[in-house]
């Protein structure tokens, strides 16, 4: 079923009349809107209609009453002309065709950057619907970034399209559900939109779970007609204790959304008759002052229960929400809640950011409001400038969605929110990335603590930074905040193809020698070919990439050395015969110097140093040339390097060690003591003394003649000063026996 005839043409149609009347309610809700912006808004819908016609929905109305219901939304909010024409032409791009050129001629470009902001992604083809997703989302992100009301056009289109999933096949029930669960739900909460917040989330649960939503709705309805007495009397006393206290108050009735009784269910495993805390009430009072004033009465009207009460007024939600939460003993020993806040912190509570345009005429000159949220927009926009991969940068946005905040303090007394089990490093990363990336240490209510220490309400936080520390791939294993996981994996990708850049132009430089190229020939016109044959037939785009393959272990050089070798003679530049001689015949100790990678310890991730040997300065060393893991260091002795070396020998390097290091390595020692008390301090200190810091202790479980066997991992310079921390903890009381883990009988160099 079509329509032929335009708007004005074809009015008597039923659909036409379906149309009108939805227009009709929406005009009749504009009336905080002048003559000339309900003139625009007229305009946007018969330019919409038009755009749509012949468009039907899955239940047989015309399309443009979904515009029309997701714009009589952004009315409930009370936003501008031009997010409300944008509301109503929102699918027209995407839908019918039309050019954001077109819309900018008709409407202007504001109202076309906020169509454009919503519009999704071209048809490209990605890998994965995920990877699409996240490229839609991406989109959407910038646009709100720059205007926070595409975020709030676009949850009220998710809103309608939730409240008429029924129309829609069965089978997309569970993806549009959860994806609505996942994002957009936390996204309405984070803005502070908590009555769009709990409609989602129960539409959700209504798709998600059919069957337990509506046996749940039944129970609450059974509960609700059993209590229905005792709210009326809870309301009733409330209102006349208010009153003796000369408070002017507005008492609501407040019911649990069935999806938070539904989870509370399932994350504390209880019946449906275990939960007590069903309803509450919301107290709505005149100013701050009533605020406490009113909780005073309450406290004196109930017994309030230890534990159940939270100011946020005096230190608001990452999202501007301020109201005191009170959990109270009421008649025959029903918990009830109470949330007591002003009349403006009840419009920021329900419609959070948008009550910036519900205030912008009383107070124009406020830009609170308008903040809200848009610190965490902020962050996801960097999060997304630094992250290339779609999966990744949708990991990074779960994150930070949906955290329980913790409130810490600068040492300046700023209040900053983090999310729960933020640690040290999150905090540095949300002052400045810089502060994060050069953190060293943290002082928390004024002692050291670890960079993994999470962080309680009420802490106060000072970072201790240094312009060579440099971040920690450890960091990942532990930090909370997507910002932090995403700047710190910027930081390595970047340092580590670097530094594999470096050491692959070394690994080649050397075996091309051994072939006899004296040099790695430049990219210059008369080596083009080569370079173009060669990049070619390793399958990559360019030097630079080739080189930190080489260098990350996957490309081989010697086999790249060969190849190129072989193209450069069909170019008639012959191997230098002498050179060959000298770099495969000579005696090791004259060829060291072009033959040997040489390691001092400042290479970073391109060289890892094994965990199984813990190779330090002085050990006899080999290099393997691990795939994807750069250059992996075993001692020669090592079992793990020795089978390494036996089924995989061409990927072994020549190394050794330079004659003075720039750190000190890691190494593990077994202390077998004597048990008693004291014992662990004694070795402790004597470990301290011989200047050896303990980066990890572990104590064996097994106890043999009255004695215990500890393993300490130790930071040391090398195997003489490994000796002395050996000889000094054997000379210590208690102390059986002190050896290096998995020692043998490895020999210093000659």
């Amino acid at each position: 079923m079509t329509r032929s005839s335009p708007y004005h043409a074809s009015s008597s149609s039923a659909a036409d009349n379906a149309a009108a009347a939805s227009f009709a309610q929406l005009m009749a809700k504009l009336d905080y809107l002048c003559a000339t912006d309900l003139e625009q808004v007229r305009l946007a819908f018969r330019f919409a209609d038009e755009a749509h016609l012949g468009q039907l929905r899955k239940n047989g109305d015309p399309y443009i009453t979904h515009p029309i219901a997701v714009a009589m939304q952004c009315a409930e909010w009370r936003l501008d002309a031009h997010a409300l024409m944008a509301a109503l032409m929102h699918d027209a791009m995407e839908d019918c065709g039309v050019t954001k050129e077109e819309l900018i001629e008709r409407f202007g470009s504001p109202v076309a950057e906020l169509v454009d902001g919503l519009t999704k992604l071209e048809k490209l083809e990605f890998d994965t619907r995920e990877q699409n997703q996240a490229e839609s989302f991406r989109k959407m992100l910038l646009a709100m970034a720059r205007d926070v009301r595409v975020i709030l056009i676009k949850l009220a289109d998710r809103t309608h399209n939730m409240r008429t999933m029924g129309d829609m096949p069965r089978n997309k029930w569970d993806r549009i559900s959860r994806e609505t669960l996942e994002i957009y739900a936390p996204i309405a909460h984070r803005l502070g939109l908590n009555v769009t917040f709990r409609e989602l989330q129960d539409l959700c649960f209504q798709f998600l779970y059919p069957w337990r939503y509506t046996t749940l709705a039944k129970a609450v309805q059974r509960s609700r007609s059993k209590r229905k007495d005792l709210i009326h009397r809870v309301q009733g006393e409330v209102d006349v204790t208010l009153a003796k206290h000369g408070l002017s108050a507005v008492v609501h009735g407040r019911e649990k959304t069935l999806f938070s009784i539904y989870k509370k269910m399932v994350d504390k495993h209880l019946s449906f008759a275990q939960v007590t805390d069903l309803y509450g009430f919301r107290v709505v009072v005149d100013d701050l002052m009533q605020c406490y004033t009113a909780l005073g009465a309450l406290h004196q009207l109930y017994k309030p229960m230890p534990g159940k009460f939270k100011d946020y007024i005096a230190i608001p939600k990452v999202n501007g929400y301020q109201s005191l939460h009170t959990t109270l003993v009421g008649p025959v020993g029903t918990a009830v809640e109470f949330q007591l806040r002003t009349h403006a912190m009840d419009v920021v509570a329900e419609s959070g950011v948008a009550a910036h345009w519900l205030y912008k005429a009383s107070a124009p000159e406020s830009d609170a409001a308008n903040r809200l949220g848009t610190q965490w927009l902020q962050s996801l926009l960097d999060i997304q400038s630094e992250t290339k991969d779609a999966a990744e940068f949708w990991d990074h946005i779960k994150i930070d969605l949906f955290p329980e905040a913790v409130y810490v303090f600068t040492p300046k007394n700023k209040i900053m929110s983090m999310p729960r089990g933020a640690t040290v490093i999150d905090f540095a990363y949300a002052i400045h990335s810089d502060i994060g990336n050069r953190t060293v240490s943290a002082i928390v209510n004024g002692e050291q603590v670890p960079l993994r220490t999470e962080l309680q309400n009420g802490d106060v936080v000072e970072i201790v930074t240094a312009n060579i520390q440099q971040p920690n791939p450890a960091w990942l294993s532990f930090v909370r905040t997507g910002k932090a996981r995403s700047k710190i994996r910027h930081f390595l990708k970047t340092m580590a193809y670097d530094e594999s850049y470096a050491l692959g132009e070394k690994m080649l430089q050397q075996a091309l020698r051994i072939e006899g190229i004296a040099q790695i020939p430049p990219e210059n016109e008369a080596h083009q070919a080569v370079w173009d044959k060669l990049l070619r037939s390793n399958g990559n785009r360019s030097k630079q990439e080739l080189l930190a393959d080489i260098g990350m272990g996957k490309r081989i050089a010697s086999i790249v050395s060969k190849k190129m070798a072989m193209l450069l003679s069909e170019q008639g530049i012959k191997a230098d015969v002498v050179l060959i001689s000298q770099e495969r015949y000579s005696p090791q100790q004259e060829t060291i110097s072009q033959g040997v990678v040489t390691l001092d310890g400042s290479e970073g991730s391109s060289v890892q140093y094994a965990p199984c040997c813990h190779p330090i300065p002085g050990d006899r060393i080999i290099g393997y040339l691990g795939r994807g893991e750069g250059l992996v260091i075993h001692t020669e002795d090592c079992p793990t390097g020795r089978k390494l070396l036996y089924k995989d020998s061409e990927r072994f390097l020549e190394v050794e060690w330079a004659d003075e290091t720039s750190r000190s390595f890691d190494v593990g020692v077994w202390v077998r003591v004597e048990n008693g008390k004291g014992v662990l301090a004694r070795v402790a200190s004597a470990l301290a003394v011989a200047e050896a810091d303990i980066t990890h202790v572990d104590m064996s479980e097994e106890r043999v003649n009255h004695t215990t066997e500890l393993k300490f991992t130790i930071s040391v310079r090398d195997r003489v000063h490994l000796a002395a921390i050996l000889r000094s903890l054997k000379r210590t009381r208690s102390v059986v026996k002190a050896w290096r883990m998995g020692a043998t009988k490895t020999k210093h160099h000659p």
